[in-house]
């Protein structure tokens, strides 16, 4: 497997807490116009690959907005539902997080397969890295939920389609089912068992993407996001019962 190096992953977060930080407090305002790639490189130290990657982390997070030609702009913080009608600080019981995971099941089975088709070495780089800190993240007892939503939105990404990237970053965490729920606990696993099955999984979808086999990647997701819909299911119905 082919792992993005730590150091340049470390300093693309290093610019996006940056950045984000001045927007959340204001330094930047919505409409303001950020910072040349040339600009950002001389205050920050790093390489023009290491902005790009950092801007790309701020798109998805819905934070700016990149126009061709002319630059990246800040844009307006997302409050609710914005367009969609999905509030993600409603998803809070299992039966949101189900409903919320038969909605992935029907998108994300497209996009792995559109993913495979169409992404680049330099996606398959950062799915890689966020594979990696999936895994050092469970090593050290420490959440994964960050790494495990940047997976999904980087192969949102590498559709081409920003759309598929519009929808899950709106939801932000809420499209990993353990940042709303226990899920280890309410499956009544240890949870080294469960993460552990859960990385097997996003290795799979891995694997497909970074060969280039849609139909693969397709089932892998299918099978990963379908997977975490049946644990919650029995968990919801054990719940129901005893009550």
């Amino acid at each position: 497997m082919t792992i993005l190096p730590r150091k340049r992953h470390t300093l693309a977060q290093g610019v996006v807490e940056q950045i984000s930080g001045s927007i959340n407090s204001g330094v930047l305002k919505p409409g303001d116009k950020l910072p040349t790639e040339s600009a950002i490189m001389e205050q920050h130290g790093v390489s023009r690959t290491v902005v790009r990657e950092a801007i790309s982390h701020l798109q998805a997070a819905g934070l700016v907005q990149t126009r061709h030609g002319i630059g990246t702009f800040v844009l307006e913080k997302q409050r609710n539902s914005g367009g969609l009608g999905i509030d993600a600080e409603s998803i809070v019981t299992v039966r949101d997080v189900l409903a919320i995971l038969e909605l992935r099941i029907s998108m994300e089975t497209e996009t792995a397969g559109l993913a495979a088709t169409r992404r680049s070495d330099e996606q398959v780089a950062e799915l890689a890295q966020a594979l990696a800190d999936m895994r050092q993240a469970m090593e050290q007892g420490r959440a994964s939920v960050e790494a495990d939503r940047r997976f999904h939105l980087v192969i949102a990404k590498a559709t081409g389609n920003r759309y598929f990237v519009d929808i899950l970053g709106q939801l932000g965490q809420a499209i990993i089912p353990r940042a709303r729920v226990n899920t280890a606990n309410l499956a009544q696993d240890r949870p080294a068992d469960y993460l552990e099955r859960v990385h097997r999984e996003h290795e799979d979808i891995f694997r497909a993407i970074q060969r280039q086999d849609p139909e693969a990647a397709r089932a892998a997701m299918r099978t990963h996001l379908s997977n975490s819909r049946e644990r919650l299911l029995q968990a919801q119905q054990r719940f129901e019962n005893a009550a």
